[in-house]
C-alpha cells in the first residue's frame, strides 16, 4: 500500500471519527431533552386525568384548558404583562442594589482582616435570618410601599454574592500571586489581572444564586402586600376563587425562573473559561 493510500484511509478514518462523535453528542443531548421534559409531560397528563375524572372539584382543580385560555386572556387584556413588567423592575433594581453591597462587603472581608475577623462574624449571623424576620422590622422603617420590597428583596441578594466573592477572593491560587509579585504588579494590576479574573466563576455562581434568591423573595414579598405584580395577580386569584389564575401564576413563576437560571448558568459557564484562560 502507497503512502497516499495510507494518508488518504487515516483522513477518512478521521472524518468517520469526527462524525460518530458529533452524533454521539447530538444523541446525548436529544437523551438529556428528553429525560428533562419527560417528568413534566407526565405531571400534565395526570393534571388533565383528575380534572376529567373530576378527582377534585374544578374551584381546587382547574383543568389545563381553563388555565390556558386564562392565560390567553390575561395576555390579550395586558394585564400578565404589566404585571410582569411591574416584578421586574422590582427584581431589576434589588438585583443592583443587592449585588453591589454583597460585591462591596465580599471583597472588603477578604482583602482586610480586621474586617474579616471583627465584622465579618456579625454579618454572618444577620445572614441567618429568613426574610419574612426582616418584614415587620422593615414595615416600621419603610412602610409597605415599593422601598419594603426592593430592600427585602435586596436582603435575599446580599448574603449568597457576598459569601461568594469572600471565597472566590480567598481561593486566588497562591502561584498567580506570587508570580504577580516577581513581575512587581502594583495593587491595582494584581486586583485587575489576578484576583478578578480567577475569582469571577464564584462571583458570578454567587450572583446566580443571588437572583434566584431575589425572585423567590418577590414572589414571598408580593404575595404578602402588593397591589401590583405577579405574586398580586395569584392572590386576587385566590380572593375570587379563580384557582385557574393562580395555578397561571405557579406555572409562570417556575417557567420564569427556569429561563433566569438557564440564563446566568451560560455566563457562569463562560466565567470558568475565561478563568481557565487566566495568565499573569
Amino acid at each position: 500500500m502507497s503512502l497516499t493510500q495510507v494518508e488518504a484511509q487515516s483522513v477518512t478514518w478521521q472524518s468517520d471519527r469526527r462524525a460518530l462523535d458529533t452524533l454521539k453528542t447530538l444523541f446525548s443531548h436529544g437523551l438529556k431533552w428528553i429525560c428533562g421534559i419527560a417528568l413534566p409531560l407526565l405531571v400534565l397528563c395526570i393534571w388533565w386525568i383528575a380534572a376529567k375524572q373530576h378527582w377534585l372539584p374544578e374551584q381546587i382543580l382547574p383543568a389545563p384548558q381553563l388555565v390556558w385560555s386564562t392565560t390567553i386572556e390575561l395576555w390579550q387584556s395586558g394585564d400578565l404583562q404589566f404585571n410582569f413588567l411591574v416584578s421586574a423592575k422590582r427584581i431589576l433594581w434589588s438585583v443592583l442594589l443587592g449585588v453591589g453591597i454583597g460585591l462591596g462587603l465580599g471583597a472588603w472581608f477578604a482583602l482586610s482582616t480586621r474586617a474579616q475577623r471583627f465584622v465579618y462574624p456579625t454579618i454572618q449571623l444577620v445572614a441567618q435570618f429568613p426574610i419574612i424576620g426582616w418584614i415587620p422590622l422593615l414595615m416600621i422603617f419603610l412602610g409597605i410601599d415599593e422601598a419594603l420590597k426592593i430592600v427585602a428583596i435586596s436582603l435575599a441578594v446580599v448574603s449568597p454574592v457576598l459569601i461568594a466573592t469572600f471565597k472566590g477572593i480567598q481561593q486566588v491560587p497562591q502561584h498567580l500571586l506570587e508570580v504577580a509579585k516577581v513581575y512587581q504588579f502594583s495593587k491595582w494590576q494584581t486586583l485587575s489581572k489576578v484576583v478578578i479574573p480567577a475569582s469571577l466563576p464564584a462571583t458570578i455562581s454567587g450572583i446566580r444564586q443571588g437572583v434566584m434568591q431575589a425572585w423567590l423573595a418577590l414572589v414571598f414579598v408580593e404575595l404578602l402586600a402588593s397591589s401590583e405584580g405577579i405574586g398580586f395577580l395569584m392572590v386576587w386569584g385566590r380572593q375570587l376563587m379563580q384557582m385557574d389564575i393562580v395555578f397561571m401564576g405557579i406555572i409562570f413563576i417556575g417557567l420564569t425562573g427556569f429561563a433566569l437560571d438557564s440564563f446566568l448558568a451560560i455566563f457562569e459557564r463562560l466565567a470558568r473559561f475565561y478563568a481557565t484562560r487566566v495568565r499573569v
